[in-house]
């Protein structure tokens, strides 16, 4: 049957083997490779992505040095394809399997607030919701992670875009050491404690490694060089060469409230501010209608606004 490529698209022929050509494809950035996870030729491949292609009436990947590379079109629709296949595989499984009850939701954490706060609770979530089953991914990014996802706890500054975001916290950060480095801050002004510490840096994607330290020196009026000193990939590596007793770095005081309550963690001056970035919940709107989604969402947003959460 020949689809037309003009009106609307509609499920009565959306094209099915096309979207799971261009699926094994665009994961695996390759035709040869791509061909052989579905188990056909490589020719039947380019057919099929060349009437998607033909169909949409845009180019949906080119060919560059590197190798195969989305276009932006493709890139927009390639996490669609991946989350609507992968829901039809996992409901037929699990009616297959007689496990029907039983829903994966794929979640991004970031690793700091991962360690520190979402592992606490997770035991409590996985005793309200048996049915839900978690299947975490975690790596230190600004923003959305690249891969397939239902769910994304992120950090990053708030903005508008297509996705349902809830704020679950912004961010309160303020000069974090050990008890011995902190006995140096006696008597002295902010300027002059931090001028004879090593300032311990956490990166972020697109900035510069002493942003926030540069920021919080301006917000508090201080003329303060910024960018020497060790640069980390988490505040969890930050915090953990400070409480071994070196240096001094810009903790987000909620994070890292037990270790300072122990005692572990000394903030020396009365002094928290916000940095512009928290977390946020995302989701596609079209997901809200999902019990399990709604059902996590809730519990988020319910654990956040929650005071002790241990």
């Amino acid at each position: 049957m020949t689809i037309s490529n003009k009106g609307r698209i509609n499920r009565r022929w959306l094209p099915l083997n096309a979207l799971r050509a261009f699926e094994a494809v665009g994961q695996h950035r390759s035709f040869t490779a791509g061909a052989a996870a579905l188990s056909v030729s490589q020719s039947a491949m380019s057919r099929h992505v060349s009437a998607l292609e033909e169909l949409l009436g845009k180019q949906l990947f080119e060919r560059e040095a590197s190798g195969l590379a989305l276009t932006p079109v493709g890139a927009e629709l390639l996490p669609v394809v991946t989350k609507s296949l992968d829901r039809i595989e996992q409901a037929m499984n699990g009616i297959r399997d007689d496990q029907s009850a039983h829903r994966m939701l794929r979640l991004h954490v970031p690793p700091s607030i991962l360690q520190q706060e979402f592992l606490p609770i997770l035991g409590r979530f996985r005793r309200e919701f048996p049915n839900i089953r978690l299947d975490i991914s975690s790596s230190n990014v600004t923003g959305l992670p690249v891969h397939a996802l239902d769910m994304a706890i992120i950090y990053d500054r708030p903005h508008v875009d297509d996705q349902v975001t809830d704020l679950l916290r912004m961010v309160k950060v303020a000069p974090l050491c050990a008890p011995v480095t902190a006995q140096a801050s006696a008597n002295k002004p902010l300027g002059d404690f931090l001028a004879e510490q090593e300032l311990l840096h956490i990166k972020l994607d697109g900035q510069s490694r002493d942003h926030l330290w540069s920021a919080f020196v301006r917000q508090q009026g201080l003329t303060l060089q910024t960018s020497d000193g060790l640069a980390f990939d988490t505040a969890i590596a930050a915090a953990q060469y400070t409480m071994a007793g070196s240096g001094v770095f810009l903790g987000d005081i909620h994070m890292f409230a037990q270790e300072i309550a122990d005692g572990r963690l000394v903030m020396p001056y009365d002094i928290a501010a916000e940095d512009g970035y928290g977390y946020f919940l995302k989701l596609h709107a079209d997901d809200l209608s999902d019990p399990a989604i709604s059902a996590f969402r809730s519990w988020m947003i319910k654990q956040f606004d929650t005071p002790h959460r241990g």
